[in-house]
């Protein structure tokens, strides 16, 4: 663009910034990041537009679409405070740009942050001399919901309360950083500001190398053997606590999971035996070592805390106090998050570290104090008023800050009153004006106010600062604080470094790797969830299949008349109907039972429901799952979320959604690890595809069956080519029956179902004692052996349904014994099978 722009390029061939962001940025005002405090533009800016002004507008606009798309196909997604439903992540298209020697003064602040937190925090849990000694109120720390008293005495393994901690931060009228607040209770963000970064090195490939931008895998690095140093074995097992997929940040949860090789656990999957901790899996109970919690202090343990409490682990705090089990960050950190902590701080820095805090914050005046209270009370107009405990403030909607001057006369005095009369808590605090950072808008560049959230981990060697961070973008050009709700963005962020950065990863040398070879172990959730994952899928190709049979029969049937085509369409319609697929009003409109099948979203066994049931449990198992295989399920959930409305539209999203489906059983069959969560995956399908063919072969290999109904058995369980090129006469009941019901060497046959369910129950570790086999296997072997001795000859109608309520009892055995759920999850046999 400057390059096309004679007036935008100097002799030196350097761009001219400020003339180009005039040039581009036709609304009011130069983003502040542009300019340092004097006026001048930042060097990193300039450096970045250089190459950047390279790029053609359709260029441009190419990267920044890709960069779009890999977010939606890769399933990036949060949720906004209050609701229930997934949003696409808002990528910002430009990165925040920092300068090293600028950012080596927000690390040594936020290190020494960091620090000074620790030393507060090991003596509000441990000596108290602090409150003794009056440098902290005792009711500013009882004040507070996060203060935990049950785990006062109680030392850390490994001695560190903080694992992580983070501030956010912005930049002043003046150049400076300022802390605009701590979080110390369960710090999130690193998760998307690493898919931040992923996306944008892709989106701007030679860019990102050419700028030296610092890598963030160190950080990863050192947080991950941070946690391992505080656990007693040499190789622990680390779980990442989550509340679930209905957590606002599920999607950070999984890629932290999945990226750091943590196990991804919920509060059920865990349990406390002999004072330890264990996670709960198919193959008993497994110990854990360390626990990466983000789910809050209070919820932990719902017997000694918050006893209504359906996330946490009941003994959790037991078996921290014994030191059995370390948690990060350690239950009551949260306390450090209180805004009734920012007005001491400069004076703890003073009296456990020996200097000034390197890095100030925003000027805070607690209401509990009475000096303060009154200076509250008598600047109120130039103050912002905070909660001094959690978001909101106490009496007024919302959980923003209520700002003096613009109150009503009526809530001025409501405020005042509140204040004078429970000060303790209120806390004021200046207005703040954030800086602004450049966002790409319609082809132009705009000013935007951000907050730059910081990361740092407690490491072997110390505190390590994340090269970036998570930087979050308001869509208000005067707003004075960022969260991702409506209209908000985030922006990777890039620390320029001055010479060469190297690649890095955090895979460790080959050479300090011990080799395994072990199948491994999966949680009975997950393992549930793959299993269940398996039957959605398995039951929206038996409903599609079905809706095609039903078209195609449609185009077959005479008009009028009681023809076998109409007999067999009433008989498809009726299946449909007793699936849940379609209601019994739309029998007599083909079209409309079609539709109602494909897209019905009030109809449980539509195969929009049931796609959309698939995708919710592929959610909670993000960390399992490859991006291709999530792309894959997003687009069936597309597909049929279109709704096409006529007869070939609908028929070719039915098509179309079958060869998502092929793919997807593809990607499981070539791609999967041979484990255990490959196995309840497959056993899901195998188990759905069986019952659904039985039924099938009910329902259109009936005694009395026409060669109508036989033929339309062949279509639906895909052996038509099979059957034409074994018997050179019509379909007839007992060489059809043999075909979808006995025969073993037919993929789509009940037969082969059960028998591949024997080889991976067969393959799962043993539960029982003595030898003997467990309750699901007793099933699947007496199955199989009655498809092995069976005849088509014999098997009639009535047998055929006995065979499929057999299979339904398989499908529950499977569940009550793998996936335990209430008081027998414990497991109370003894377990054999796995070391």
């Amino acid at each position: 663009m400057a390059g096309t722009d004679g007036e935008a390029t100097g002799q030196s061939g350097q761009i001219d910034l400020l003339h180009w962001s005039r040039t581009y940025a036709p609304l009011p005002g130069i983003p502040d990041e542009f300019l340092d405090a004097n006026g001048a533009p930042r060097a990193v800016w300039t450096q970045f537009f250089n190459a950047f002004s390279e790029f053609a507008p359709q260029e441009i606009e190419r990267r920044f679409s890709a960069a779009d798309r890999h977010m939606r196909d890769a399933g990036v997604s949060y949720r906004a405070p209050g609701e229930t439903a997934d949003r696409s992540w808002p990528l910002s298209h430009l990165p925040l740009l920092i300068g090293s020697g600028e950012w080596a003064q927000i690390s040594e602040g936020i290190k020494q942050r960091a620090q000074l937190f620790e030393l507060v925090l090991r003596d509000l849990y441990g000596k108290g001399t602090l409150v003794a000694d009056g440098a902290l109120p005792a009711a500013a720390i009882a004040g507070s919901a996060d203060y935990l008293r049950s785990v006062c005495g109680v030392h850390p393994p490994g001695g560190q309360y903080l694992s992580l901690y983070a501030a956010d931060i912005g930049r002043g009228p003046d150049g400076r950083w300022w802390v605009l607040n701590d979080r110390t209770q369960a710090p999130s963000g690193a998760g998307y500001a690493l898919e931040n970064r992923l996306v944008m090195a892709r989106a701007m490939t030679s860019l990102f190398g050419t700028m030296n931008v610092e890598r963030l895998a160190p950080f990863f690095e050192g947080f991950r053997n941070g946690l391992r140093a505080v656990a007693e074995r040499d190789e622990p097992r680390i779980g990442l606590l989550t509340p679930g997929n209905s957590s606002e940040t599920y999607f950070e949860h999984a890629t932290l999971a999945r990226y750091l090789g943590f196990l991804l656990v919920e509060g059920d999957d865990l349990a406390v035996s002999d004072d330890r901790l264990h996670v709960r899996t198919v193959a008993g109970l497994k110990r854990l070592d360390v626990l990466l919690r983000r789910v809050d202090s209070n919820s932990l343990d719902p017997l000694e805390l918050d006893a209504s409490s359906t996330l946490g682990v009941p003994g959790l705090i037991d078996a921290l106090r014994k030191g059995n089990v370390a948690v990060a960050n350690m239950p009551g950190s949260g306390v450090m998050e209180s805004r009734t902590m920012l007005g001491f701080l400069p004076g703890l820095s003073r009296r456990l570290l020996g200097e000034d805090l390197k890095m100030p914050h925003i000027a805070t005046w607690w209401c509990g104090q009475k000096s303060a209270r009154d200076e509250v009370l008598s600047r109120l107009d130039d103050m912002a008023i905070e909660g001094a405990y959690g978001q909101g403030v106490p009496g007024f909607a919302g959980n923003g800050p209520v700002l003096g001057a613009s109150l009503s006369k009526a809530d001025r005095a409501k405020l005042k009153d509140a204040i004078t009369n429970r000060g303790i808590d209120y806390v004021g605090q200046e207005l703040v004006r954030l800086s602004t950072t450049p966002v790409w808008q319609d082809g132009h560049i705009a000013p935007r106010p951000f907050v730059l959230r910081v990361f740092a981990a407690a490491t072997p060697n110390g505190w390590t600062i994340m090269p970036g961070g998570f930087c979050r973008i308001a869509e208000q050009p005067d707003a004075r604080a960022v969260s991702m709700g409506e209209g908000a963005s985030a922006a990777d962020v890039w620390v320029i470094s001055d010479k060469q950065v190297s690649a890095a990863s955090l895979l460790p040398p080959s050479d300090s790797v011990s080799i395994k070879r072990i199948a491994g172990w999966v949680p009975s959730r997950a393992a549930d969830n793959l299993f269940w994952l398996g039957r959605y899928l398995e039951r929206t190709e038996a409903t599609l299949r079905l809706v095609r049979a039903l078209s195609s029969a449609a185009r077959d049937s005479g008009k009028g008349g009681a023809s076998p085509a109409n007999a067999l369409i009433e008989r498809i319609q009726r299946l449909l109907v007793t699936w849940g697929a379609a209601t019994p009003a739309t029998r007599a409109k083909l079209c409309a039972t079609v539709a109602q099948a494909l897209y019905a979203e009030d109809r449980f066994g539509s195969a929009l429901s049931l796609v959309r049931s698939a995708q919710r449990t592929a959610t909670t198992l993000r960390e399992r799952l490859s991006p291709d295989a999530w792309r894959v399920i997003t687009e069936m959930v597309d597909l049929l979320s279109a709704k096409a409305e006529d007869d070939e539209s609908m028929i070719a999203a039915a098509e179309a959604t079958l060869l998502g489906l092929a793919a997807f059983a593809g990607l499981a069959q070539e791609n999967m690890n041979r484990a255990a969560g490959w196995r309840f995956l497959e056993m899901g399908r195998r188990v759905e595809r069986a019952i659904n063919t039985a039924r099938f072969a009910r329902q259109f290999a009936f005694d009395t069956a026409m060669s109508e109904d036989l033929d339309l058995l062949l279509t639906l369980a895909d052996s038509q080519i099979t059957y034409r090129s074994r018997y050179l006469v019509g379909p007839l009941l007992a060489p059809v029956r043999d075909l979808v019901v006995l025969d073993s060497y037919n993929p789509r046959s009940v037969a082969f179902q059960i028998a591949a369910l024997n080889e991976h129950i067969a393959s799962l570790p043993g539960l029982r004692e003595g030898g003997l086999i467990d309750p699901p296997h007793r099933l699947a072997v007496t199955l199989q052996a009655s498809m092995t001795a069976g005849e088509a000859g014999s098997f009639d109608t009535k047998s055929l349904f006995a065979l499929e309520q057999g299979l339904l009892n398989l499908a529950d055995a499977i569940g009550s014994h793998y996936f335990p759920h209430g008081s027998i999850a414990a497991r109370p046999e003894k377990l054999t099978g796995f070391a």
